[in-house]
């Protein structure tokens, strides 16, 4: 069956469902390839969407148990009722999957359940689902297949013991003792989710810190916290192998500069020491899509790989390995292939930890600065000076905000403390349109909100701070 396409867009994830659904808006006859049977991606069905639920529902349980006496109510008996979590969970999934499905309908994209490759330039050939193979024959092809779990030497994971994110949102019995094996964002809202809800958390990681690409005061400062939560922190540590048996995990460690390996005991170990490129199957070599030594897709500044008429996005292309990275990238891909214009500014994409408390940053760190040579001013302001925060019991944390020390341009952002995924936007739009600290420090904010510490820290970058 042969088919005339516009576009089609291979990976039914962020990226890839957004340049579908935006491609189809501005006219262009679309199809999108995908081969899990539910769309939204990595994100919507074993990442994002399924990881936020349970860190809402276990934040639940947590507050329940530790915290509301202290605001006058009584509870009396608290039980963890596992399955009915999980369950809710799913159907927060699959409620969302079947809405993608409903916007596809809405703006006519053709959905193709089955595995997408490319044949050639302008032929993709599918092995749906169903069986059978279909052709569908196009003027341009979009790649938005995303990333996967990068796996680890020595350490054989099987999803049920050994997990990745994947098993780590299916685990049906609290584990006694839970390891993650890496210090950043998706390993520690994991962590927080079995740690509230009853599990002794180790965090294993190579370098000298948790979150490296993280301002280096946030982090410190978020590790601070989590540990108060009950966190153990193995800094400078690897992972030289793991034996599961029915008694649990048996991890082997030593200091990442050599030394004598120990052994730890746990129950389920999570693997999270980043993602790579998902490109398997797509047949990039034997059309000539160029890819770099890490996998890869290289592209240009419009997305198009080496080969013409086919493209690239999210995390399968350079750049922070975000969904809505990948939907503002499949979203302009989609425009200039209409023969619009778009842009992207990848220093105002902020990268928020989903914890409790949240951390956000957008823009350059203090350390990205001092390397660069740019001289910039610091104004923090702590939420322990913020009534809303003091109402809330929610005072761990500070907003940090960098500006141009010539200029007062803001230049970044990092928030540890409540709400700070929701917080951080404010600098982003600032960011976006070429703001300075005085312009968020010149903006009425109301009062009382957590949002004013984004203007105490604004005010502090002229060291004109009032509530501190």
């Amino acid at each position: 069956m042969s088919d005339g396409y516009d576009l089609v867009v291979i990976g039914g994830g962020p990226g890839g469902y957004v340049a579908a659904i935006r491609a189809a808006q501005l006219g262009l006859r679309t199809a999108c390839v995908e081969k899990r049977g539910a769309l939204g991606g990595t994100c919507l069905n074993v990442g994002c969407i399924p990881s936020k639920a349970m860190l809402q529902s276990s934040e639940k349980y947590a507050e329940t148990v530790h915290d509301l006496k202290a605001h006058g109510v009584d509870v009396g008996s608290v039980a963890l009722n596992l399955a009915t979590m999980l369950a809710r969970k799913d159907k927060v999934v699959t409620d969302l999957t079947k809405g993608v499905e409903f916007l596809f309908k809405k703006n006519k994209v053709e959905y193709v359940k089955g595995a997408g490759r490319i044949a050639k330039a302008g032929a993709v050939t599918v092995a749906l689902a169903d069986g059978g193979e279909r052709t569908l024959e196009t003027k341009n092809i979009l790649i938005a297949t995303g990333s996967e779990s990068m796996p680890l030497a020595g350490v054989e994971v099987d999803e049920k013991q050994i997990v990745t994110s994947t098993g780590a949102l299916e685990i049906a019995k609290v584990p006694g003792h839970f390891v993650v094996i890496g210090g950043g964002y998706i390993g520690l809202e994991m962590g927080s989710v079995w740690r509230r809800l009853g599990a002794k958390v180790t965090v294993i990681e190579f370098l000298d810190r948790i979150t490296p690409g993280m301002d280096g005061e946030v982090s410190k400062q978020f590790q601070r916290i989590l540990g108060k939560q009950g966190f153990e922190f193995r800094l400078k540590t690897k992972v030289t192998g793991a034996k599961a048996s029915k008694k649990g995990v048996t991890l082997t460690v030593a200091a990442a500069d050599g030394g004598a390996s120990e052994e730890i005991e746990c129950d389920v170990v999570l693997v999270s020491v980043g993602r790579r490129p998902y490109t398997e199957g797509l047949g990039l070599a034997a059309v000539g899509v160029k890819t770099d030594n890490r996998g890869f897709i290289e592209i240009g500044d419009d997305f198009a790989t080496s080969v013409p008429g086919i493209y690239a996005i999210g995390d399968c292309v350079r750049g922070p390995m975000l969904a809505h990275k990948a939907e503002d990238e499949g979203s302009v891909c989609a425009e200039i292939l209409a023969g619009q214009s778009g842009h992207i500014n990848y220093d105002a994409i902020p990268g928020i930890v989903y914890t409790w408390p949240e951390v956000a940053s957008v823009g350059k760190t203090e350390e990205q600065l001092k390397q660069a040579g740019v001289e910039y001013r610091v104004g923090k302001f702590p939420f322990t000076a913020n009534s809303r925060a003091r109402c809330n019991a929610t005072t761990e944390g500070f907003v940090k905000i960098l500006a141009d020390a010539k200029t007062d341009r803001v230049l970044g952002a990092h928030i540890v403390g409540a709400d700070a995924g929701t917080l951080i936007h404010e600098i982003v739009s600032v960011i976006e349109f070429g703001g300075s600290a005085e312009d968020v420090a010149r903006t009425c904010h109301g009062h009382p909100t957590l949002n004013e510490a984004v203007k105490e820290a604004a005010l502090a970058v002229d060291g004109r701070a009032v509530h501190i």
